[in-house]
């Protein structure tokens, strides 16, 4: 079964999957993922245009959109609500807090793209999108996702600790452990045979990097 039927069939990504392409209307013009491939992108879905935790979402990822684009990254909105709705929202931000918004928010008035990517739970609404976040990388690959319920707000600095750990994960070839933050060691893989085993555990005797030859650390050279 290609990824493609899986993906019509079922409704949803999952993770290293590659994203399906959608062309689409948004605050910034006509924009399609294919555009951002060497990008990373932020793409997350909400509930709705003049929502209370929605509104204090868009102004906490337009704060942090600098952050983002240091890590070569693209933030992308989606509702089901219309480009004029859409406007509408962002300069009654503007005007009550003077910031503009520096990402498009797809208009996805059908609801298809949301559907397509699972951004819909039927057992909540079949007809707003719930809180999804995909973190895909710059080859259009589902790398992380997160879920929120409705009433419950992004924590914008998580998913940009993800991107980060993502990334330094990728440029290192090595694992991360719990709380990760940019500069903390990461985790050696483990050895394979028992050569290796030995091995490991006299670089533990000598260098005190690890609790056991299963789990090693080293400073990452790329982040």
């Amino acid at each position: 079964m290609s990824e493609d039927y899986e993906l019509m069939v079922n409704g949803n990504l999952k993770l290293g999957q590659k994203v399906p392409d959608i062309m689409a209307n948004s605050t910034m013009g006509k924009i399609s993922l294919k555009n951002f491939l060497g990008k990373w992108v932020i793409l997350f879905s909400y509930e709705g245009d003049f929502s209370p935790v929605c509104t204090t979402e868009i102004i906490a990822f337009s704060k942090a959109n600098t952050y983002f684009e240091n890590l070569n990254t693209k933030l992308i909105g989606l509702s089901v609500n219309s480009c004029n709705s859409h406007l509408a929202w962002l300069y009654d931000i503007y005007i009550k807090t003077g910031m503009v918004v520096p990402f498009p928010i797809i208009a996805d008035r059908t609801g298809q793209i949301a559907r397509r990517f699972g951004m819909i739970s039927q057992d909540i609404n079949n007809e707003a999108a719930i809180r999804n976040t995909f973190i895909i990388d710059d080859k259009g690959i589902v790398k992380a996702m997160f879920t929120y319920p409705i009433n419950i707000g992004r924590n914008i600095s998580e998913i940009l600790r993800v991107v980060n750990t993502l990334q330094v994960a990728e440029k290192n070839k090595e694992m991360v452990p719990a709380n990760w933050m940019p500069y903390d060691p990461m985790i050696i893989e483990s050895p394979t045979n028992f050569e290796d085993l030995q091995n490991r555990v006299k670089q533990i005797e000598n260098e005190r990097n690890g609790m056991s030859w299963y789990l090693t650390f080293k400073h990452p050279e790329n982040g």
